[in-house]
């Protein structure tokens, strides 16, 4: 059985990137390719293709909306590609297939191939129409009727061989930046994420964790002491046995929240 995949990306790189893989991929036939929504719209309807390759955040429309604008009976197996991983949730809530994050490694797209074929195979259309009715029946919602969404974050989905792995925010003891990831240390593991320290500390309550170092975010909870290192430098020292150097521009604000603590006991 031969793929008929629709690529759906803003970005040419993007899309030739895709495109070169896919042409390496037994099985696969590249239907066409759309640089932004209300494109894709007309060429799924004209193409029918049997998967999509759609991009998430793109100018003026977004995959999600591009969906909403279908109806389910032309509407393809999804395979989101997105350099965004926060949007892996909703992605899964719809329905995907699969959910690629940038930049896409070989592996990953031909597993994700894998994954769409398979699913043409055991749905069959009645299911499937059932499924994509279900999912554009959601994403029509209207706003006000969705529940409303927390101020901040409480759940990070993280890329693991394959997978994603949800971490919650109530299980992070600190964050430690690492070149052009962030690591998120818990009890019992270790994962890296894909973001900016400057973007996880706008995604934590700041009345659960604290940035002490512009390579460290740590839960409040458990500060236990501020010790002094080598060289005139500041440790701060966890109730798990970590310590975590305390950035000197960060100080005040380390002694300001324990200083409250004390007011409060």
């Amino acid at each position: 059985m031969t793929l008929r995949v629709l690529i759906v990306d803003d970005e040419p790189l993007a899309r030739r990137r895709n495109a070169t893989m896919l042409r390496h991929i037994d099985g696969v036939e590249i239907a066409g390719e759309a640089e932004d929504g209300e494109q894709a719209i007309r060429m799924i309807r004209e193409l029918t293709p049997d998967v999509v390759l759609l991009d998430i955040k793109m100018p003026g429309m977004s995959g999600f909306e591009c969906l909403t604008m279908l109806d389910p009976k032309v509407l393809p197996i999804v395979v989101f590609v997105t350099a965004f991983d926060h949007y892996a949730v909703k992605a899964f809530d719809v329905s995907a297939v699969d959910y690629l994050l940038k930049p896409v490694s070989f592996d990953r797209m031909r597993s994700a191939i894998v994954r769409a074929r398979n699913a043409l195979e055991t749905r069959d259309a009645d299911s499937r129409m059932a499924e994509m009715t279900g999912v554009i029946a959601a994403l029509r919602t209207e706003p006000e009727e969705r529940p409303a969404t927390p101020a901040y974050d409480t759940e990070f989905w993280v890329p693991r061989r394959g997978e994603f792995v949800r971490v919650p925010a109530a299980q992070i003891d600190w964050v430690e930046a690492e070149r052009d990831y962030v690591r998120l240390h818990t009890r019992t593991t270790s994962l890296l994420l894909r973001e900016t320290m400057a973007s996880m500390e706008a995604r934590l309550d700041p009345m659960q964790f604290l940035r002490v170092h512009r390579s460290a975010i740590v839960r409040q909870s458990l500060i236990s002491a501020i010790r002094q290192g080598g060289y005139g430098t500041i440790k701060l020292g966890l109730t798990t046995g970590v310590e975590v150097p305390i950035g000197r521009t960060y100080t005040a604000r380390v002694r300001q929240l324990l200083s409250r603590r004390d007011l409060a006991a």
